[in-house]
């Protein structure tokens, strides 16, 4: 489950019987059984593949992070890599932003899902803010692209992108350069509507990833909503 995979295809690779395992799902296996970075390259060596290049971003998290997001229960909580793939979240997380881990290839991205699919992606954010959150991202997909170099996930969500949003485009040829998390920010929840969130970004050493999490100041509005959500998880607050 932690891996999202099938117990009959976990069961064919251990008993030898399955087909070789991608990059991708090796990367999962690593993340659910909280393997050192050493363990991890072995994984990978003995399924076929070379070990991941420690020096580029990859999707490999290390369990000292994953064990802090184990204690955050009571407030919402995710980890993301450097081109806003969610790559695991909690509870009160999926409660606020919806389950964003079971996408695939570039619709893993946030940068991706902004420019591509604006109907649907920016309802999370009150439109006010739609321009300062397509700059940010577009400046941290540039961030990523210049560490992580022309042959990477982010040059090619770089290269779609320009062939699908006018908006992209304009905001790349800015050449603006940043990684960083906005201090304060508005979220729209589609039941509850806006809730006011103070966000703070755990970066890991090699800046290849970040656990992001949400608070609200204590006794306000936003904090009784985000209670209510951690209450009723995500089930609907009208049903409920």
């Amino acid at each position: 489950m932690l891996a999202a995979m099938s117990t009959d295809y976990y069961t064919r690779l251990e008993q030898r019987r399955g087909p070789q395992p991608s990059v991708q799902m090796l990367a999962a296996l690593a993340r659910a059984l909280r393997l050192t970075p050493d363990e991890r390259d072995y994984l990978h060596r003995v399924c076929g593949h070379s070990a991941p290049d420690r020096t580029m971003f990859s999707d490999y998290l290390p369990p000292a992070l994953l064990r802090v997001l184990d204690r955050l229960h009571d407030t919402p909580a995710f980890v993301v890599s450097a081109i806003d793939e969610v790559l695991v979240q909690n509870d009160a997380s999926r409660a606020l932003i919806g389950d964003a881990t079971g996408r695939t290839g570039m619709e893993r991205s946030g940068i991706y899902r902004w420019f591509a699919h604006p109907d649907t992606e920016r309802a999370r954010y009150p439109e006010r803010d739609h321009e300062r959150q397509g700059r940010t991202l577009a400046a941290s997909l540039r961030a990523a692209l210049g560490a992580w170099g022309p042959a990477s996930r982010a040059a090619e969500i770089e290269k779609a992108l320009r062939a699908l949003s006018p908006e992209f485009v304009g905001y790349w040829e800015d050449h603006e350069v940043r990684r960083r998390f906005e201090d304060h920010k508005v979220l729209v929840h589609p039941e509850l509507g806006e809730i006011e969130v103070d966000c703070q970004a755990l970066i890991t050493p090699d800046e290849s990833c970040a656990l992001i999490v949400l608070t609200a100041a204590p006794g306000s509005e936003a904090a009784g909503k985000l209670d209510l959500l951690r209450v009723l998880g995500t089930q609907s607050v009208g049903s409920a």
